[in-house]
């Protein structure tokens, strides 16, 4: 998988081989959805959180794989970058306490992490892009050892026929003519997964598309790329342009990005397998050995190998996950909009919103999505990114009688109808009223206080410059260290004095 990939006879053979093999795992997902071959009802959820590594200066890291290796845990994984890894938080139950029980076992594996971690020289920094990294962090040469990274890379190359370029407008503005799929890594996640039934995906994934404007704007954490004030979530952008396969004339041409919103509300999970098989080219065309249709016909769950690897090359902020626990096969929606960070506090804050928001919205007998025009959901999205929480959304007017949508500051949409729904939703997961209580009301006061990680760090960084007279350089490292220093005793952002 390493190789460098040639257009030859034998490769276009594989291609139109993989092609036959997505189209026959689409078909059993289409025959498995109309018999039922699916997970009973069961409320599971699970969490992956994308970690940077930097010294005690903050500064990036290069050692993942050493500190892996010091880590010691299966939980623990590589990611892109050599700068980043992964902790993959095990699925469980909503309800009960299960966010204080996700806090406490998450910065329980975080502070050990972070212990092993500085034997390698690294500690762990939960940030949406770490500050200090420079576009020279980003060669090939700080690739992680994967064959997968390097093939993605390659084919990414190659699809586009062209250098990969960035062009970011925001606070600042960035420009650059070359970069590697590496600049990608810049981007750590917090990627939210929640089981459902093949009947309640479409409304749970048409729910999560609406409310991820809202999730970035309060949750964003992303102001600075390679030294400039960009987005208050630059990381959207950044992946976008970081791993786009189009040229400028296939962009002219309205051909569609593998990192997108996507363009319609949809009625099923199979809607977007399809889409994915419909508008984007392999990038990865590695066929494996199964046959969907006999192992289906035998009484089997088929592992529809190709169908996944293409989905997870297809870089939706609300993904659809055909997965397989315990020999049953389920969905999933993966929701992958919000940076990681900037603590535990915070990260639970976050998923308990989203946890309770989507659980009331897919139950409304007349559903957001149903008023509210896709095309304003996908502004919605690049608006709370560019301006976090001092965005203005477009959102629907109250009322039986009510039409169309309205502006209105995320902060006043969040306070006065987002945050009681999600209080009914997690009341509806069954979800210990102390620690829904906990984690909501650190939502509300991000909004009442107009502050979330990206805010901090900017007003940080001002200050640093005008108050101390820091050239940018100095009060990006400066801010960076301060950011770590209170990422550590895990009191939410809202709560960190500036400067």
């Amino acid at each position: 998988m390493g190789e460098k990939v040639v257009a030859t006879r034998a490769e276009l053979s594989d291609r139109q081989l993989y092609r036959r093999k997505l189209q026959s795992c689409l078909d059993v997902l289409e025959r498995m959805l109309r018999e039922d071959r699916f997970d009973r009802p069961r409320a599971m959820m699970g969490l992956e959180i994308e970690l940077n590594l930097a010294d005690e200066q903050g500064m990036p890291v290069m050692r993942n794989a050493q500190v892996l290796q010091a880590i010691g845990s299966t939980d623990f994984q590589t990611e892109l970058g050599r700068f980043n890894i992964e902790i993959n938080v095990a699925p469980r139950r909503l309800g009960g306490h299960v966010l204080e029980e996700l806090r406490e076992e998450i910065d329980t594996c975080l502070r050990y992490a972070d212990r092993q971690a500085a034997e390698a020289g690294a500690r762990i920094v939960m940030v949406g892009i770490l500050p200090t990294l420079d576009i020279d962090h980003t060669g090939l040469d700080s690739m992680s050892h994967n064959n997968r990274y390097s093939l993605l890379s390659d084919q990414i190359l190659a699809a586009r026929g062209e250098d990969i370029a960035l062009d970011i407008e925001g606070v600042e503005h960035l420009a650059v003519e070359s970069v590697s799929m590496v600049a990608e890594a810049a981007a750590t996640s917090l990627q939210l997964h929640l089981q459902v039934t093949p009947e309640r995906f479409a409304p749970v994934w048409n729910a999560a598309q609406a409310i991820s404007a809202s999730q970035v704007a309060l949750g964003a954490n992303s102001p600075f790329l390679f030294g400039r004030e960009l987005w208050r979530e630059t990381r959207p952008v950044l992946f976008q342009q970081a791993c786009d396969t189009r040229s400028a004339e296939l962009k002219a041409q309205g051909v569609r990005p593998i990192t997108w919103f996507g363009e319609r509300w949809v009625d099923s999970a199979l809607d977007l397998f399809a889409e994915n098989l419909r508008y984007f080219p392999a990038l990865l065309p590695i066929c494996d050995d199964e046959d969907p249709v006999k192992v289906l016909a035998s009484g089997g769950v088929p592992k529809l190998a190709e169908m996944r690897l293409h989905n997870g090359t297809v870089y939706r902020w609300n993904r659809p996950v055909y997965d397989i626990a315990d020999g049953i096969a389920h969905l999933r929606v993966e929701n992958r909009c919000l940076p990681a960070g900037p603590t535990v506090a915070d990260t639970l804050a976050n998923a308990a919103y989203y946890y309770g928001l989507v659980r009331v919205l897919a139950e409304q007998s007349r559903p957001v999505w149903t008023r509210l025009p896709f095309e304003r959901a996908d502004e919605n999205f690049h608006t709370a990114a560019r301006h976090g929480i001092d965005a203005v959304l477009h959102w629907p007017r109250h009322g039986r009688t009510g039409r169309g949508t309205a502006p209105v500051a995320v902060t006043d949409l969040v306070l006065d109808e987002l945050l009681p729904l999600a209080h009914q939703g997690l009341d509806a997961w069954g979800v210990e009223p102390a620690d829904r209580d906990r984690y909501l009301g650190i939502i509300e006061q991000r909004c009442r206080r107009r502050t979330n990680g990206a805010s901090w760090q900017a007003a940080t960084v001002h200050r640093l410059r005008d108050h101390f007279g820091m050239d940018r350089t100095a009060a990006i490292a400066a801010m960076t260290r301060r950011y770590v220093e209170y990422m550590r005793t895990g009191e939410p952002v809202h709560t960190w004095p500036v400067g």
